[in-house]
């Protein structure tokens, strides 16, 4: 009795594999005309690193280092540079001087993303990253910092004047 029950359900598998099998060959073919047309992409896809700013265009990233320790395949290289009243680039104390990602190395896992604070690294939707030549793989943060607005106007920090008088 038992080896019928599992010729039975053996079968069953096999039909319940083959409606599958045939409903799909019914649907419609989807054909996609990229490289013709633009590549669409669903809203989560992994593509090429941005690294964002935030309202006043200043960079997010606050150099705190921890998508590099977040990244199981080491790709993220990061140097530290601390903020001066005459020159902001970030909105905290330091920002990020260097900003490397070497994506020969990159599994596009998402860690980075997920372990950013700020929100200042996410996924952009570019893809067309091959090269023949591995040092081009090596993204610089200017490569993917977003760009700043074509009307931009830096904000001027006024001096404060002196307390004493002559």
């Amino acid at each position: 009795m038992a080896l019928i029950n599992e010729i039975l359900n053996n079968a069953a598998a096999v039909a319940k594999g083959m409606g599958v099998t045939f409903k799909e060959m019914l649907q419609p073919t989807v054909t996609e005309v990229y490289p013709e047309g633009p590549a669409v992409f669903e809203e989560r896809f992994r593509g090429v690193h941005v690294l964002q700013r935030d309202e006043n265009e200043l960079e997010k990233c606050v150099a705190c280092f921890l998508c590099a320790a977040a990244c199981p395949s080491n790709c993220i290289y990061i140097e530290a540079a601390e903020n001066t009243e005459e020159g902001r680039i970030s909105g905290g104390e330091r920002y990020a001087s260097v900003y490397n990602i070497d994506y020969s190395r990159c599994i596009f896992c998402g860690y980075c993303v997920e372990a950013c604070p700020t929100d200042a690294i996410t996924h952009g939707h570019d893809f067309e990253i091959a090269s023949y030549n591995t040092s081009t793989l090596v993204y610089r943060k200017e490569q993917m910092l977003t760009p700043l607005p074509a009307d931009f106007k830096p904000l001027v920090v006024e001096e404060q004047s002196s307390g004493g008088g002559h």
